[in-house]
């Protein structure tokens, strides 16, 4: 894994450019702004609710059934579509690991 460094007073993390999710690392209120870099890019994304330190936070719009990535790895699908800016998290995701009934983008087999 390539090496990061970090600056002083950063909001949220992105670790993966397959991330479709950054993780916040402060409480950060609707309307406020965070600013990430994925890959060499530096983005800066408005936040459309109060969202609670260490939550997910879509980076860019995710599909209903799309599969959420965190950490360069899948962790779940989603449920109803997501907006970037939109808190990611129980109430729009599930998880899809080792589950017999779901495949991958959370289609049934």
């Amino acid at each position: 894994m390539a090496e990061m460094a970090y600056q002083q007073g950063i909001t949220c993390i992105v670790m993966d450019e397959k991330d479709n999710v950054t993780t916040l690392l402060t409480d950060v209120k609707k309307g406020e702004s965070v600013i990430y870099t994925k890959g060499n890019q530096t983005y800066e994304l408005t936040l459309q609710q109060d969202v609670n330190f260490g939550h997910k936070v879509a980076i860019a719009p995710i599909n209903k059934a799309e599969e959420i990535v965190k950490y360069g790895e899948v962790i779940g699908a989603a449920t109803i579509a997501i907006q970037t800016g939109e808190h990611v998290h129980v109430h729009n995701i599930e998880g899809i690991r080792g589950r017999g009934d779901k495949s991958a983008g959370g289609v049934k087999r």
